[in-house]
C-alpha cells in the first residue's frame, strides 16, 4: 500500500512539472499560506535501509527551501503572526514548525534559520527531553536494521518475518508499523519494545543521543527566533488514549514546558497528527484548554476560514522522500491539496 502510495505522488509531481498547471491555478488555491511541518535536519549518512528517511532532509536542502520561498513571494513568519487575521491580505506567509524537539534543529537547523532571519516553532515531547518517552518509529528501524528474522507476538498471532535482505528488512517494517499503528497505543508499545529488547536497544540512550534534553530545550526558548510549542508527555497518538489520560498528555507536557522556559506555551501539535491519531474529540480539547492553535499532520494550505478552525490547522510536509524544489513549489501551490480535499478549503 505504502510502495502504491509514493508511486501516485511521483506521477502526480510529474504531471504538474510537465504541464506547470499547478502554477495557473494557484491564486485560487494557495490560500492565505502553508505551515510547514519538519522533523530532521541533519547530513545525510548513506544507508541502504533508512524507512524513517521521510522525517528527514539535509541542510543544503533547508536552505534551498527557504530560498525558494522567498522566490516564490512567501513571507516567513511565526506561527503567532501567522494567526493575525492581517497577515492574510498580505504575500502569502510560510510558518516553520520542526516537531519532537531534537539535537539536530539546534545543531544544522538554527544556523541556517539564522542566516535567513526565519522564525520558527519547535515542538516539544516533554519525555524525550527526560529520556522517559519512546521513540518507538526509531526503535523499530534500529531492531529491524540489527536482526536476521523478527519473531513477535501480535493479539495472541505469531509473526515471524524474514529480515536479512534490505528488501526483506522494508517489507518487515511496512508490515509491523503500518499493523501496529491501526491498534491501541499500548500493544504497539509493548510489541516494539519486546523486538528492541531482542536487539539490544536501550531506549532511553536513543533518545539521548537524538534529542535535547532540557538545558537544550531552554537555550533555545531564549532564542529570538524560536517559539516552543506542546507536543505531549510521550507522544501517543491521543485518540487512542481515554479521555483523562489524553488531557493529562496535554497538560501536564504544557505545564512542563512552562515552568522550565518560563513563558506561556500557546501551541499545541499533535503526534503522529492524522485523524486516527487526532480527531474531533482532540480538536476540541485543545480548544477547551486554551490553546491560540494546534497543528496536525493532514495536509492543506491555510484559509480564512481556519480562522474558526484553529486547533485543526494542515501542515505541508516537507519530506525526505521527495527533496525537490520542484515538489515542493507544486506543494506550495495548493493545487495537490486542493485536488485531494476535493475543493474543500476546510477538510
Amino acid at each position: 500500500m505504502n510502495g502504491i502510495r509514493e508511486r501516485l505522488i511521483s506521477s502526480g509531481f510529474s504531471f504538474f512539472r510537465t504541464t506547470g498547471l499547478h502554477r495557473l491555478a494557484a491564486g485560487l488555491t494557495r490560500g492565505a499560506g502553508a505551515i510547514l511541518m519538519f522533523h530532521h535536519v541533519r547530513p545525510w549518512v548513506a544507508r541502504e535501509f533508512a524507512p524513517n528517511r521521510l522525517l528527514e532532509i539535509t541542510p543544503e536542502f533547508l536552505d534551498a527551501v527557504l530560498a525558494r520561498l522567498n522566490a516564490l513571494g512567501f513571507t516567513i513568519v511565526s506561527l503567532d503572526e501567522a494567526l493575525k487575521t492581517g497577515r492574510r491580505a498580505e504575500r502569502p506567509f510560510a510558518v516553520l514548525t520542526f516537531d519532537d524537539g531534537y539535537k539536530d534543529t539546534r545543531d544544522f537547523a538554527l544556523p541556517i534559520l539564522e542566516r535567513h532571519q526565519a522564525p520558527f516553532t519547535m515542538f516539544v515531547a516533554t519525555g524525550f527531553a527526560e529520556r522517559t518517552a519512546r521513540l518507538w518509529w526509531v526503535e523499530l528501524e534500529e531492531a529491524i536494521r540489527r536482526l536476521p528474522q523478527i519473531a513477535v507476538e501480535i493479539d495472541g498471532v505469531k509473526i515471524a518475518l524474514p529480515s536479512a535482505t534490505t528488501a526483506e528488512k522494508y517489507a518487515a517494517f511496512a508490515q509491523l508499523y503500518w499493523r501496529l499503528r491501526e491498534g491501541p497505543e499500548e500493544v504497539l508499545l509493548d510489541v516494539i519494545g519486546r523486538l528492541a529488547a531482542t536487539a539490544g536497544i536501550d531506549s532511553a540512550a536513543l533518545a539521548g543521543d537524538l534529542c535535547l534534553d532540557w538545558a537544550g530545550i531552554e537555550e533555545m526558548a531564549r532564542h529570538k527566533l524560536c517559539t516552543i510549542g506542546v507536543h505531549t508527555l510521550t507522544h501517543p497518538r491521543l485518540a487512542k488514549l481515554s479521555e483523562a489520560n489524553m488531557r493529562h498528555e496535554i497538560v501536564e507536557s504544557r505545564r512542563l514546558i512552562e515552568a522550565h522556559i518560563g513563558r506561556l506555551a500557546e501551541h499545541l501539535s499533535f503526534p503522529v497528527g492524522d485523524r486516527a491519531s487526532a480527531g474531533e474529540r482532540e480538536v476540541r480539547a485543545a480548544a477547551e484548554l486554551g490553546f491560540a492553535s494546534a497543528v496536525t499532520t493532514r495536509p492543506g494550505m491555510i484559509f480564512p476560514e481556519h480562522e474558526s478552525h484553529r486547533t485543526a490547522l494542515p501542515r505541508l510536509s516537507i519530506n525526505g522522500t521527495w527533496q525537490s524544489l520542484d515538489a515542493v513549489e507544486i506543494l506550495l501551490s495548493g493545487v495537490p491539496f486542493a485536488l485531494w480535499n476535493r475543493g474543500r478549503r476546510v477538510a
